[in-house]
């Protein structure tokens, strides 16, 4: 979590079949915000200072537990994966999936129950379809939404008192 004295807000990527990857660095670059892209194995990234590449490790959910983890209240996380999407919004960190949608406090009890139905229903046998496919008006939607966080985190920060030095 970003707890020191010099704490910046930091995007955390669940990298692995993230599509949106290449508008992320463009966004965190642009306003000078770090990016972790975290991954189970090896991943390449951009060459720059900003954006740092994780491999968690090859466990189920070593990606997900590394961002859980440190993710906090000034922090993104973008990521699909609905049950890293809860942790993430307990944390207090702003929760965006790669076609925009951002999960809250309200959204992600529904979204998990949903998802845990339709992984139930799966497993009876059942043809659910899948997610439909990512489409370019959510890259959009989504370069919006990471933009909005970004700011909200900034304009947050900014209203807040400076710590008294006792």
């Amino acid at each position: 979590m970003n707890d020191g004295p010099l704490n910046t807000i930091r995007i955390y990527v669940d990298a692995d079949a993230c599509p949106v990857k290449d508008e992320i660095y463009r966004v965190a670059i642009r306003h000078g915000v770090p990016v972790s892209v975290v991954a189970g194995n090896f991943i390449r990234v951009p060459q720059d200072p900003l954006i740092e590449r994780v491999a968690a490790g090859a466990g189920m959910d070593a990606a997900d537990d590394w961002i859980a983890e440190r993710a906090g209240p000034d922090d993104i996380v973008v990521t699909s994966d609905i049950p890293l999407a809860s942790r993430g919004v307990k944390a207090g960190a702003e929760v965006i999936a790669p076609n925009g949608k951002a999960f809250t406090e309200e959204s992600i009890g529904m979204t998990l129950a949903v998802r845990n139905l339709m992984t139930d229903l799966r497993s009876a046998g059942e043809v659910t379809g899948g997610p439909r496919s990512f489409a370019p008006r959510d890259r959009s939607a989504f370069l919006s939404a990471l933009d909005q966080a970004i700011r909200r985190i900034q304009r947050r920060r900014t209203a807040q008192p400076a710590p008294s030095q006792s």
